[in-house]
């Protein structure tokens, strides 16, 4: 890519209400746009382009184009397609979802990249709930992505025997201190699938996670009781890398 491509991100949230004919239209996007009423869903719609600056304006591409466009194009496929399941009582699964953003994705790739050629759509994300997330990318349109964190507590001490006390304290700060210290961790999980596959279960992906990498560091004193950090420093990066080798 090149060194002076620009991202861009944008969240535009939207609620609908399911049972209503229409939602009110509200004024404050912050919380969501339309409002909905009552009980309504809540959607976050995440939007990321790649594009350079225009030089005139200092924007890769205005915000409030990716708002609008949001608004007029792909809340109502939204809108639409979710009061339509409800009153057939079906279920909305990771396929009607992918389907959902892959209509949203041709709406606004075609809008934005006619008010602004420069820009390109990179990615399309639904935030499910403030810990869970479902994306399509410019990569490869017929896979889905879902992410979803997880928390964990640990304690560890970060350590070099072939340094000397001064220079473990310089390099590892309070991460250096003998008697270890703890921390609150979040890992975020990420898988793909194709589009077109409706078999995957929250529960089974938890449920690997959990017995794969929560439960080998959770409540852990990572230093001591991880075979892999014996002989390793317990560092964020060497956390992570652990995590995809138990996962991947």
């Amino acid at each position: 890519m090149d060194v002076d491509m620009h991202k861009l991100a944008r969240k535009v949230r939207f609620s609908i209400n399911p049972f209503l004919d229409s939602d009110a239209e509200g004024f404050n996007s912050y919380a969501s746009k339309p409002a909905g009423n009552g009980l309504a869903m809540f959607f976050e719609l995440g939007v990321k382009l790649t594009g350079d600056v225009e030089p005139a304006t200092g924007f890769v591409v205005n915000v409030t184009d990716i708002d609008k466009n949001v608004l007029e194009y792909v809340v109502p496929i939204f809108a639409e397609r979710i009061k339509k399941y409800f009153r057939q009582s079906k279920h909305i699964g990771f396929l009607q979802i992918a389907e959902l953003l892959k209509s949203g994705w041709g709406q606004l790739e075609k809008k934005l990249s006619t008010e602004n050629s420069a820009a390109k759509l990179s990615e399309l994300s639904l935030n499910l709930n403030p810990f869970r997330k479902v994306a399509v990318n410019c990569e490869d349109c017929e896979m889905i992505y879902f992410s979803e964190k997880f928390e964990f507590a640990a304690m560890h001490k970060l350590w070099n025997d072939d340094f000397s006390d001064e220079r473990n304290l310089k390099v590892f700060g309070r991460c250096a201190n003998p008697a270890g210290h703890g921390h609150n961790y979040v890992v975020d999980v990420t898988v793909k699938m194709p589009t077109s596959n409706d078999g995957f279960r929250i529960g089974d992906f938890e449920r690997i996670v959990d017995n794969e990498f929560i439960k080998l560091v959770d409540h852990k004193n990572l230093n001591l009781d991880v075979v892999e950090f014996q002989r390793k420093n317990p560092t964020v990066e060497n956390i992570a890398a652990l995590a995809w080798d138990k996962l991947a």
